[in-house]
């Protein structure tokens, strides 16, 4: 195979992101979980190679490993290796960071590409607030491990919110850029999971004021059409790029990407849960490649824009 596959709207399959665990070691209130429903087991090293070995076949490009955390998962490194051998384009976590002064080494020696750290502010107090922990120390470790150890790029994930950390952008921005890494800025999402009503309206913060901002300052902007024309602003020698909320048309237009859920259940779209295909039965019942391929393909057809392109 050499064409990219596409669903019924035209959007090319490139990347998969694999939740391997729904565990964690915060708890940060604002967490929809990726749209993932509690699993009942993980998938195995094993598993998740076969799985990714199917990707491949069908000629997605990137992985993604995400959770939950990840790296809370023993046989992380294994895993990493096992994917990263197969060959993809890009092979990425997207990690908390508690753990990743420990792992950023073994993890780049395994073949590991690049990681995002979730990471919303620089003040302890905040950090407690958000994540009900006190690792802000270990996440800073780790940012500066991974870019020492030549993971590129790092990014920091920071969810802007309302009288907690907006103010702190700028403060963010420094610290990427005297660590090696870029500055992603995410705009709150309103999901279904938010606690309580006011939720959103609490801590939603309008991101055009930033982006003002940053437009007055950039000396270049990009925009980043598969990765749902989200802008990326150049400032003073660092990056800093603005993620804006998954309920517009933009989004759904470009989305290029599955999800498997710790389980190991195909899921076509972020937003949905009743669209799943499941790869584990199958394969744990001794299906062949041809069959699973087929449910690969299942799901992609199973894939169509939850707002309206």
């Amino acid at each position: 195979m050499t064409d990219l596959k596409t669903d019924n709207f035209q959007r090319p399959i490139i990347s998969l992101r694999i939740s391997i665990t729904n565990r964690c070691n915060i708890n940060c209130f604002y967490c929809h979980h990726d749209g993932i429903l509690p699993q009942e087991y993980e998938m195995t090293p094993p598993e998740i190679e076969r799985i990714s070995q199917i990707a491949k076949n069908i000629e997605i490009k990137k992985i993604r490993l995400s959770g939950g955390e990840p790296l809370i998962r023993e046989d992380i490194v294994d895993i990493v290796n096992r994917i990263s051998s197969l060959g993809f384009q890009d092979v990425s976590i997207t990690t908390n960071g508690t753990l990743l002064e420990e792992y950023a080494l073994p993890l780049k020696n395994a073949g590991l590409n690049r990681v995002n750290v979730s990471f919303d502010t620089l003040n302890p107090q905040t950090y407690r607030f958000i994540t009900k922990s006190n690792y802000i120390e270990q996440v800073k470790k780790g940012i500066k491990k991974a870019a020492d150890v030549g993971l590129y790029p790092v990014k920091v994930n920071m969810v802007v919110m309302k009288g907690l950390n907006h103010r702190e952008i700028w403060d963010m921005f420094q610290f990427c850029k005297e660590n090696g890494a870029i500055l992603q800025i995410i705009e709150l999402l309103k999901t279904e999971s938010c606690p309580d009503s006011d939720f959103f309206e609490d801590y939603h913060y309008d991101m055009n004021i930033i982006e003002k901002e940053l437009k007055e300052k950039a000396t270049d902007v990009k925009t980043r059409a598969f990765m749902q024309d989200r802008k990326k602003y150049f400032i003073e020698d660092g990056e800093i790029e603005v993620v804006r909320p998954m309920d517009n048309t933009e989004f759904c237009k470009n989305c290029t990407r599955l999800r498997i859920t710790p389980e190991g259940k195909l899921k076509p779209c972020l937003l949905r849960n009743d669209n799943l295909v499941d790869l584990m039965k199958p394969i744990r019942s001794g299906e062949s490649d041809e069959k699973l391929e087929k449910l690969f393909l299942e799901a992609i057809t199973n894939r169509e824009p939850y707002y309206g392109c």
